[in-house]
């Protein structure tokens, strides 16, 4: 009788070997690009069934041979991306349609789909680091589709280089841990930590996997590449977006037992969150864009992610990613309806928000979940991060000025608390998902996390009430506080590129 473990680290590899084949047949057989397209679905679509059933037949349990192990968050986020990468596939056939270059476009999905898949399967220094290089690698001829667009070729020359920087920083921290642990398993690694705590050079190696974490999911001050990037097809910005940008997330899942005792990694890790979250979520509202509010608006939930593991709660975060992955997929490819829907609402003037319900929104919204997680039993989060959420759904309970009467105001209000409800449930039933990963919550970073969060509050509140006052904060914000050109012209000078319009039309080697 064949073993269960052996079915399922069988099926864990199938996705792996069946978009690597995807990737060798749209690159060498002479097939149409109607062809092409069928053998990617196909092998997509038979790469998804075996990712639904490597996770189940693993059970929660965690199996690791080699250089390679199947998790629990590793294989549930197989199946989310291999679903995402079904349907952008499926939407890109017919968004490229008669478009050149569509067969480097599906090779290039294909790589993309194969090396994610590695690096959700690493269980070394050494496939984590190839497998994420290979991954930037491949997106890089995604964002390149247009090679006329020279901001596109920028925005990838600047995550060329960012992503350079990350793969040094994350040499050096697997020097550092296999120097002190003897061998670049991450298994043993975890193992060591659990007997001998963490050393100096672990502490160290928390800290460059922080900030190399930092570089990937393009946190402030080297987002402006993920805003740029709007220049590649939408499919390409939902794949990005959706999936890629989130790996960054998973990596910081995986490395928990580092964390958890990494102090001033877990600390950076804070003020990198939270100051992007906050500064990109003042930014996202000046925008007009849809595509541009949608990327910063991944800016912000990025920080926000970040701020979960450096707080310690990692089931929370997982369950961010999952969520945050759907809705992102589904907000891009449906980007034109969201146009077309815009153009509609800018015929009528929004109503200005009420001035009472912007300061006892958040006491009704934190009453609510702390209410929740008293009547559950639950001890899910901490006083602190019921603060947090609290906070996060406010905004739904604000009342429009043209809200008129008693009743339509109470209506108004119970349909925002129904849907605070509905969403603080779903997180909380979320955390019986077997993630396989132990939160670690810490109370000091917690409250200096709540502060920041309050601040972002009061700005929103700010702008309803007063705009006047921040007339100047506006231009600043609009402008992205400037960062990203300080950044652009560091880039440029520490590694020149030609992505003017002439040399994009004459074939530049930042292709």
């Amino acid at each position: 009788m064949i073993n269960q473990q052996f079915l399922a680290f069988a099926f864990a590899l199938a996705p792996l070997t069946l978009m690597g084949s995807a990737v060798l047949a749209t690159r060498t057989l002479h097939l149409s690009t109607s062809a092409r397209w069928r053998v990617f679905l196909n092998l997509s679509f038979a790469a998804l069934v075996f990712s639904g059933l490597a996770a189940v037949f693993a059970g929660g349990q965690t199996m690791h041979q080699g250089a390679v192990a199947t998790t629990s968050i590793g294989l549930i986020l197989a199946v989310l991306v291999q679903l995402l990468g079904l349907v952008i596939g499926r939407f890109s056939a017919r968004y490229l349609q008669g478009e050149p270059g569509q067969q480097r476009y599906i090779t290039s999905l294909a790589l993309v789909l194969t090396t994610v898949h590695l690096l959700l399967l690493a269980n070394h220094w050494l496939v984590l680091i190839t497998a994420w290089a290979l991954v930037g690698v491949a997106l890089q001829r995604l964002l390149c589709f247009y090679p006329d667009r020279p901001f596109a070729l920028l925005a990838a020359h600047k995550k060329r280089l960012a992503d350079r920087i990350a793969d040094l920083l994350l040499i050096a921290a697997a020097g550092l841990a296999w120097f002190e642990v003897g061998s670049g398993s991450l298994s043993a690694l975890w193992a060591h930590i659990a007997q001998q705590g963490m050393s100096m050079q672990l502490q160290l190696c928390a800290l460059f996997l922080v900030l190399a974490v930092v570089l990937r999911t393009a946190l402030l001050p080297v987002h402006g590449w993920l805003i740029q990037v709007m220049e590649a097809p939408t499919p390409v910005s939902a794949l990005l977006h959706a999936g890629v940008i989130n790996l960054g997330g998973f990596v910081l899942i995986r490395f928990a037992p580092l964390l958890e005792q990494a102090a001033l990694a877990r600390t950076l890790l804070l003020a990198f969150g939270l100051i992007t979250a906050v500064l990109a979520g003042m930014v996202m509202l000046t925008r007009i864009s849809i595509k541009v509010r949608l990327a910063w608006s991944t800016l912000a939930q990025m920080g926000f992610m970040l701020l979960e593991c450096a707080l310690g709660l990692y089931t929370l975060a997982a369950l961010h990613l999952i969520g945050h992955s759907l809705y992102k997929a589904h907000a891009f490819l449906s980007s034109s309806s969201v146009v077309r829907d815009t153009r509609i609402h800018t015929l009528v003037e929004p109503a200005p928000v009420r001035p009472i319900s912007l300061f006892y929104a958040p006491a009704m919204s934190i009453g609510m979940v702390l209410m929740l997680t008293t009547i559950t039993g639950s001890a899910a989060w901490p006083w602190w991060w019921s603060v947090l959420m609290g906070l996060a759904w406010a905004p739904m309970l604000w009342l429009p000025s043209s809200a008129v009467g008693a009743k339509q105001t109470g209506q108004q209000i119970l349909f925002g608390l129904l849907i605070a409800a509905g969403l603080t449930s779903t997180a909380l039933l979320g955390h019986a998902v077997p993630f396989g990963v132990q939160d670690s919550p810490s109370d000091a970073l917690g409250v200096l996390a709540t502060l920041g969060m309050f601040t972002l509050y009061v700005c929103l509140v700010m702008l309803q009430v007063r705009p006047e006052l921040l007339s100047g904060w506006r231009r600043w914000s609009y402008a992205g506080f400037y960062v990203d050109e300080a950044y652009t012209r560091i880039a440029l000078r520490l590694w020149p590129a030609r992505w003017t319009p002439e040399s994009a039309k004459t074939g530049s080697k930042t292709r």
